[in-house]
């Protein structure tokens, strides 16, 4: 499994950069499938996103922000790891809420 160094400005290239990188990894057109997101939750606080491209077929491609270690962690659709990113710092976290 690989690991990256990305340097991640706001919440929107956040959500850029995983569709892009979900999406070349599995020869998609960039754009063309929906992609969802969810807070995570740890003991009522907020411990990341949840971040899930609909590919076709119904097949489904994740990616997790652990917002404690800064780092996106990429699945494909039979749950295996295939990339970790660790970000440089945190994407602001006004634009998180957007």
């Amino acid at each position: 499994m690989l690991t990256r160094l990305q340097q991640i400005d706001s919440f929107h290239e956040l959500r850029q950069y995983i569709n892009t990188t979900i999406c070349k990894q599995y020869q998609l057109q960039v754009g063309a499938f929906r992609m969802t997101e969810r807070t995570l939750v740890r003991n009522g606080k907020p411990c990341g996103m949840y971040f899930c491209l609909h590919g076709p077929r119904a097949t489904q491609f994740t990616a997790i922000w652990e917002t404690d270690r800064n780092q996106v962690l990429f699945y494909g659709s039979r749950g295996e790891r295939f990339l970790k990113t660790q970000l440089v710092e945190s994407p602001r976290p006004e634009l998180a809420a957007a």
